[in-house]
């Protein structure tokens, strides 16, 4: 079986969420090589703070599966999660990670709190990161620099 990245997605959703003023980060989440989910910041459009990418992604893929968990699921993410989003794709059973852009100032996977090494921490999925990297972070870069 061969690798497929479904980062390509991610970054759609990303410039779709730039588009519409927010801060452009995307997610898919995928299962058995299909897409079940897709979506990008939401903060500033539903005034939610938890309404992450990763979030809003896990939250439709939980509907589509009609499940609490994710098992063998696949989440593709532009950058890698804050700690909020780290722990939700722990509680929900995520297989693998691949993200793009690392975070040095709000990471929570290979910066700052690294939420999948703590003990506490109940689930670790595979990770896999700088998946299409140079991308990420050139979305991200240009869209803080057109508010400078």
């Amino acid at each position: 079986m061969s690798f497929t990245t479904h980062m390509d997605a991610a970054m759609d959703q990303a410039r779709a969420a730039g588009a519409r003023g927010e801060v452009p980060v995307g997610a898919v989440i995928v299962k058995d090589g299909q897409i079940i989910a897709a979506a990008g910041n939401e903060t500033r459009a539903t005034n939610d703070p938890t309404a992450h990418a990763e979030i809003v992604a896990i939250r439709a893929a939980c509907v589509v599966l009609g499940a609490e968990r994710l098992m063998g699921c696949d989440l593709y993410v532009t950058l890698e999660p804050c700690p909020m989003c780290a722990a939700a794709i722990s509680n929900a059973r995520i297989a693998r990670l691949y993200y793009g852009a690392s975070d040095p100032k709000s990471g929570g996977i290979a910066q700052g709190p690294r939420i999948f090494a703590h003990a506490q921490c109940h689930h670790l999925p595979e990770v896999y990161d700088g998946i299409g990297a140079h991308a990420c972070e050139a979305l991200l870069k240009a869209f803080f620099a057109a508010r400078r």
